[in-house]
């Protein structure tokens, strides 16, 4: 962690952050409008956080991190580049979405790229839950959408068949499938650089019917 991201943290908290114990938040009182709220779940170093609200002041931003670095990174980015419709949680999203997210409030949810967590013994601890998806469908509005992706075909279709079991979950693939990349999501360099290597990307969507 930098010296620069540390500071941030600190000095910019009041503004960017907000806190689990602050209970269920009000949309419009911390963003100061009625626009729509989008919930990134794990957003990294936060660069396609920044460059959604960026490009879309019409929406406010909520952002779910527990690394520390990039929270920090974000926060030193949304300063420099004046951003206001993005506030953030450095907790578990499970935490976040049980005590601080109304339900029906969400109206899109994304999860880019989350840990694989290869290894079988793992497995467990993969974000992709039939829990946590049932987590999802109460707090996003009705024809909310989910949207994920992943660079690791096992988990694409672990993601998959856990919405397949979850009622009220739609997919908006025509085949029941992957879709293609929506032109909206922001491609990490990570990404980049992995389909140079020929390696695959698989998104997802579904939507609360």
């Amino acid at each position: 962690m930098t010296s620069a991201q540390k500071r941030a943290l600190e000095t910019l908290w009041p503004h960017y952050g907000l806190l689990l114990s602050d209970g269920k938040i009000n949309f419009k009182k911390i963003f100061g409008n009625n626009h729509p709220v989008i919930l990134e779940i794990g957003f990294g170093m936060g660069q396609g956080l920044l460059n959604l609200a960026q490009q879309n002041q019409n929406y406010n931003f909520l952002g779910i991190e527990v690394h520390r670095p990039g929270v920090g990174r974000l926060f030193l980015d949304l300063q420099k580049n004046l951003i206001s419709n993005v506030r953030v949680y450095k907790e578990d999203a499970v935490n976040v979405l049980q005590t601080c997210i109304e339900d029906n409030s969400l109206h899109r949810i994304l999860i880019f790229f989350p840990d694989p967590w290869p290894k079988r013994r793992h497995h467990k601890r993969r974000l992709i839950q039939a829990s946590l998806l049932l987590l999802l469908y109460q707090k996003l509005e009705f024809q909310g959408e989910v949207y994920l992706a992943t660079d690791w075909q096992a988990y694409a279709n672990v993601m998959l068949e856990a919405f397949q079991g979850v009622p009220g979950f739609e997919n908006q693939s025509q085949n029941d499938g992957f879709i293609i990349r929506p032109l909206w999501r922001p491609e990490t360099k990570f990404e980049m650089r992995g389909k140079r290597l020929g390696y695959g990307v698989w998104d997802l969507c579904f939507k609360k019917t």
